[in-house]
């Protein structure tokens, strides 16, 4: 199967996203609360896979929480603690740019976390899971995968590139020696967090166009029917001609010069 072009991608995506303006509609309507955790190595593309998720959606309603290394004070909570405060509330959509799963990846395979620690995020992650999910909460857990020749093309193309450059850094470069680590991480964290309430779901991103539309069509068709039409809106007559805009204080910009 061949990669799929940006045109055909692009034409495929469109329905996709009235389906998640859909959802977004029925969760706002009937209070439903959306978790969904993105997940994989470096360069698999979860960023692309959630802005294909969220670009069309209203960003007070479809929030992405990428945190960044804990601090100290949050070094001595609750491992769970910092990201508790970035579940979604009634009507939101929260979509987890990496998770509290970081304990069971990279911190497992880069020494950040001692092996105790990862062995009780193993054993804590399906209870705390089970709460989320017998409070209401609708949680989805994605992994995203990649070849590592696909890695490997993705990095260098990191590094000439000037505008994905601040992509790439020491850990990603680092990482890139530890593929058969993050395998191994992976199928152990899988045999004890893939569970009934909260199963993961593994979408291959070596296409990463192709595997956005398969994540996206998968999370839609595993939600409650979400069909609920628009409200009507009536668009009546101006009732005079079309004004223009007046400047009295300050002038705009001239127009940009297409040389």
């Amino acid at each position: 199967m061949g990669k799929l072009k940006g045109k055909d991608y692009r034409h495929l995506l469109r329905p996709l996203e009235e389906e998640l303006v859909g959802m977004a509609r029925w969760a706002r309507e009937t209070g439903q609360r959306i978790c969904v955790l993105f997940e994989g190595r470096d360069t698999a593309g979860k960023g692309g896979a959630i802005r294909a998720v969220s670009q069309r959606l209203n960003p007070r309603q479809c929030r992405v929480v990428a945190l960044p290394k804990p601090d100290e004070r949050a070094q001595t909570q609750w491992y769970f603690q910092r990201y508790v405060r970035h579940l979604p509330a009634a009507g939101e959509i929260v979509l987890f740019d990496r998770s509290w799963y970081n304990r069971a990846g990279v911190e497992k395979v880069m020494g950040f976390a001692s092996n105790e620690e990862v062995a009780r995020f193993l054993n804590e992650a399906p209870c705390f899971e089970r709460m989320l999910v017998d409070d209401g909460i609708l949680l989805f857990k994605y992994w995203l995968a990649t070849d590592q020749d696909r890695q490997e093309e993705r990095l260098a193309e990191r590094l000439e590139d000037p505008l994905k450059r601040w992509k790439l850094s020491p850990m990603d470069l680092a990482a890139r020696e530890k593929y058969a680590e993050y395998s191994d991480a992976r199928e152990t964290m899988l045999r004890a967090t893939h569970t009934d309430h909260a199963p993961w779901t593994l979408v291959n991103f070596n296409d990463q166009k192709r595997g956005r539309l398969t994540l996206i069509r998968d999370l839609l068709d595993r939600l409650p029917n979400y069909d609920i039409a628009p409200p009507d809106i009536v668009f009546p007559p101006l009732g005079h001609e079309p004004l223009v805009e007046e400047y009295r204080v300050v002038a705009p910009l001239k127009d940009y010069v297409v040389e």
